[in-house]
């Protein structure tokens, strides 16, 4: 497949976006809450747009799946579909952290073949195409070394691992970021060695970084194992673990049996 009219696109339209976020950041969004939980800002309605204009009116026999878009099932038909997180990570926007990202994938028949993750902050720019690896700034990604589980350096929230008020990854180093696709992106890079989340995730959250971890030898599931699939009807997913070979079997096993947070369904547009 000959993705190149599709790559420069891509590029140049997260790119835009991230300016888009940028300005708003560092001046002012009014926000609001979707939901009880679930911030979101005319920030993301901005960039929401502006994506949509530039990837869709490019390739209108493409399908659109986003975070801020009321979801139209027509996308189920097209065999390449755009999946969009406009800010990934609003709550740290809000905030004024620079820990959030625009994301942006193309996906053929469920699968990603092309991944763009944005730090608008940092000026970090990871992307990847499926078969040709994974670049930061365009500099090629490779796999880190795999640590034993007691020295990985974990992105993820240990309390939300807690089973029976017990971690079942004991001694590891644990961080944190807010933005799922920033956590995914820093372990692609090599300054994480794994993160883990039992919280419900959607395709915008985690399409483009997939790809860019599977592409830069990192193994990328669901909690329970499984792989994804990406522009279904239902387009939540149980949670995601994102390491290396080794340290995602160990992971895997400490986690076999924990109960998923599913009370904590995540915004679906409709």
């Amino acid at each position: 497949m000959n993705l190149e009219d599709d790559i420069a696109l891509l590029k140049s339209a997260v790119l835009a976006g991230g300016v888009v976020a940028h300005d708003f950041f560092k001046g002012h969004a009014e926000t609001w809450e979707k939901n009880p939980g679930d911030p979101v800002t005319e920030a993301d309605l901005a960039v929401d747009a502006l994506l949509k204009e530039k990837l869709c009116s490019a390739r209108p026999d493409y399908g659109w799946l986003s975070e801020e878009t009321v979801d139209d099932s027509d996308r189920m038909e097209r065999q390449r579909c755009w999946i969009v997180d406009p800010i990934d990570g609003t709550r740290a926007f809000v905030q004024r952290k620079p820990e959030y990202t625009v994301c942006a994938a193309l996906v053929e028949d469920g699968k990603p073949v092309l991944g763009a993750v944005l730090n608008p902050e940092t000026n970090d720019f990871w992307f990847a195409e499926l078969g040709q690896g994974a670049t930061l700034n365009d500099e090629p990604l490779e796999l880190s070394p795999v640590p034993a589980i007691v020295d990985a350096r974990l992105l993820s929230s240990s309390g939300m691992l807690q089973r029976n008020g017990h971690l079942p990854i004991p001694k590891s180093q644990f961080h944190f970021h807010n933005s799922i696709a920033f956590r995914m992106a820093l372990v692609a890079q090599g300054r994480y060695d794994a993160t883990i989340s039992v919280q419900p995730k959607c395709d915008w959250d985690i399409a483009a970084a997939d790809l860019i971890c599977t592409e830069a030898g990192y193994e990328v599931t669901t909690p329970d194992g499984k792989d994804f699939t990406y522009n279904q009807s239902d387009v939540r997913h149980t949670g995601i673990i994102v390491a290396g070979k080794p340290l995602h079997a160990e992971l895997l096993e400490r986690l076999d049996g924990i109960e998923l947070n599913k009370e904590r369904r995540p915004h679906v547009p409709g």
